[in-house]
């Protein structure tokens, strides 16, 4: 049974996730900001080759749960889609409305702001 275990923690899939309020603050603070209807953008250069992306969402999106299913929703398009660079830092702040779209406006949006981003 320890062996098992000490397999599983050896697959760790890499983490991309922002945690800390300190890396938010700072990509805030030096970031280029891209924004859209829905989405704003912050991106700052990493020293790391792994992208780090954290996600804003204010209480103004609604409950809990309603919040929650939309960071699900963004997580999912980021890690399935192929706009995101190595070597670079992202917050992705979501505007008023953003809960209310379909997943595939959702996606639409989330690759504008990106593809924005990128061509500057």
């Amino acid at each position: 049974m320890e062996e098992r275990n000490s397999l599983l923690k050896k697959q760790k899939k890499p983490d991309h996730r922002l945690k800390l309020r300190k890396h938010f603050a700072y990509i805030y603070r030096k970031g280029k900001r891209t924004s859209s209807k829905y989405f704003t953008l912050y991106e700052v250069n990493s020293k790391f080759q792994s992208y780090k992306i954290g996600y804003s969402i204010s209480k103004k999106h609604g409950k809990a749960n309603k919040r929650n299913l939309l960071k699900r929703r963004l997580r999912e398009i980021v890690r399935n889609g192929d706009f995101v660079k190595p070597y670079k830092n992202y917050v992705l702040l979501a505007r008023e409305g953003t809960a209310e779209l379909e997943f595939s406006d959702l996606k639409k949006q989330v690759e504008y702001v990106f593809n924005k981003a990128n061509s500057d």
